[in-house]
Parts: structure tokens; sequence; C-alpha cells
């Protein structure tokens, strides 16, 4: 995959890496990841600028991303009976997407970009939803895209010219990477979990109040 990533766009340059990054964002199975970094490895073979790469890089994922996102808005429930869809979005995806917005969200959005599998399920099911902005998706998926692209870019031009030590980077970072995610998870569970308690503290106390004043009616109304 790698090395035709890398001679396709050594031949066509960056209009091939804008075209592979959005088609990346329908869920065709091509990895964002080697796709931006080959990228990068033919900016550092000399065959375009890293730092125009990027720019590259960066409007591509968010194009792809955004199209996900205005074909839900766009179609809502309706999109889930297209046939490209239906593969992508399973039905026991759709719940378990449904279900991690319900419980976390719209941190979903930052942590989805992060997640290839269900990053295009992700993205589509917050337009279907309709209660996620455009803005607010936008600005949450470009946080994130501007911590992976400028990673993967970057580390393509460093090691272009050493592809066997650079595919072992890539590996690592991508380990590192799941591992940085699951911490981040479970900070955000665990102050999910504390909201939710502190939540149902106060309804409990004032449900609490609102019977001893009932009660205290009552006794009054019985003494008159």
């Amino acid at each position: 995959m790698f090395a035709l990533l890398e001679a396709f766009f050594t031949q066509y340059g960056y209009v091939a890496v804008f075209f592979v990054l959005v088609i990346c964002g329908f869920g065709i199975p091509i990895p964002e990841d080697v796709t931006l970094v080959a990228g990068g490895v033919i900016a550092g073979l000399g065959h375009a600028n890293a730092h125009i790469m990027f720019a590259v890089g960066m409007a591509g994922v968010l194009t792809g991303d955004s199209l996900m996102f205005v074909l839900g808005r766009l179609y809502g429930d309706r999109i889930l009976k297209f046939r490209f869809v239906q593969r992508l979005l399973t039905p026991q995806r759709y719940a378990q997407v449904q279900d991690k917005f319900s419980r976390y969200g719209n941190r979903v959005l930052f942590i989805g970009r992060f997640l290839p599998g269900l990053r295009a399920p992700i993205f589509l099911t917050a337009g279907i939803s309709g209660n996620v902005s455009a803005v607010k998706f936008f600005v949450m998926d470009t946080l994130a895209a501007l911590i992976s692209v400028p990673i993967w870019i970057y580390l393509g031009e460093y090691g272009a010219e050493n592809v066997d030590w650079l595919m072992h980077k890539v590996h690592q970072f991508q380990a590192g990477l799941y591992v940085v995610l699951v911490i981040v998870a479970l900070i955000i569970f665990y102050y999910w979990q504390k909201k939710r308690q502190r939540s149902l503290f106060f309804k409990n106390k004032i449900a609490e109040i609102r019977q001893a004043r009932s009660n205290k009616m009552n006794k009054k109304e019985d003494a008159e």
C-alpha cells in the first residue's frame, strides 16, 4: 500500500494526496496515517514542499470528514438506506456510536478523528443526529487534525530516505497514540461519572427538600 501511494503521489503530486485523503473520509479502506506519511515522504525526497503538503493534508482530511457530516445532515436517517452507508454503518455500529454520543457528548468528535474504524461512522452519525452544529463539528475536527496531520507529514519527510526505519516509527507512533487515547478516554469517563454523581446528589437533595416541605404543609393542614 505504501509503495503504491508513494508512486501515485510522486506522479500526481498534491492533487493525488488531496483526492486520496478525501475518499479516506468516506471509509474507503486506505489508511489515512499511511497516506499522510507517504505525502511527507515525497516532500522529503524533493518532489513537494513539506509545508504545502501539510496544508494539503489538512484540507484533504477536513474535506472528507465534512462531507460525511454534511451528507448525514442533509439526508438524515434516509442515508442509512444507501448501500455504501449500510456497509460502513451497520445497525450495530450505528447503535454503538449513538451510545458513545449519549455518554460522552461532542467530545466523541475529537476522539473520533484518531479512530480509523469509527471515524466516518462517528462523523456521519453526528450529521444525522442534528444535535451538533456545523461550526462545532468543524472546530473539533480541526483541533484534532492539527495534532495528527503534522505528525505524519513531518515524520514522513524526516524519514524519507529510510523507509524501514520510518515504518517502524509509524507503528510506534500509532501504538503511542492509542495509549494516549485510552488515557484521555479514561479521564473523560472519570469526570463524566463525577458530574453524573454530583447531578444525582443535587437532584436527590432537591427531592428531599420538596418532600420535607410537602410533609410540613400536610401536617399544618391536618392541625388546622
